[in-house]
């Protein structure tokens, strides 16, 4: 091979590099757990095929839907989250309750959202991400002696290094973290 030719193959090489780089998903903002990439409104992202599909002619799981809607409420598109989770067969998953709460607390309504996270609670004791959530909104509410209380028992489920400790302990001491 000729310099040139070892340059020219190097030089393609790089750009497909570049162009594979620059073409990866756009995630969802967001502080917590993992998220997957947002799609355009009536598409639901498919973590099997990764990418966008129909809503409608998908043929998506619970878990997958459950994921996509929290992505979606990380997004502020708290409406399509709970469009979404409308969609998901189990409604009796604490998954499923959390990211209802946590969209529509996000919506304003803080009382609801409470609702929805203590369902979950009753379901999944140890879930740390829903006691974060359930803080949080005792604190929208000015009950810090409860928001207290959930991030008491999240320093139980997972010690004061977790995510979910960090965040809501930052929301007590400063609510406009929330």
């Amino acid at each position: 091979m000729t310099t040139t030719t070892v340059r020219i193959a190097s030089l393609v090489l790089g750009g497909l590099i570049a162009a594979s780089a620059c073409s990866v998903p756009v995630f969802a903002a967001g502080d917590d757990s993992e998220t997957m990439p947002v799609c355009k409104k009536g598409e639901v992202y498919d973590k099997k095929a990764k990418k966008c599909v129909k809503q409608s002619s998908a043929n998506i799981t619970d878990e997958n839907r459950t994921d996509y809607a929290y992505s979606l409420a990380k997004a502020a598109r708290y409406d399509e989250a709970l469009a979404m989770l409308d969609t998901v067969k189990d409604q009796n998953n604490a998954e499923v309750l959390n990211y209802r709460g946590y969209a529509t607390r996000k919506l304003g309504r803080t009382d609801e959202g409470i609702s929805y996270y203590l369902q979950s609670v009753k379901l999944d004791p140890q879930y740390a991400k829903v006691r974060e959530y359930l803080g949080e909104a005792y604190v929208i509410k000015g009950q810090l002696d409860m928001a207290k209380d959930q991030l008491a028992t999240i320093k139980t489920i997972c010690g004061t290094g977790c995510e979910e400790y960090q965040d809501l302990n930052a929301a007590i001491i400063d609510p406009s973290k929330i």
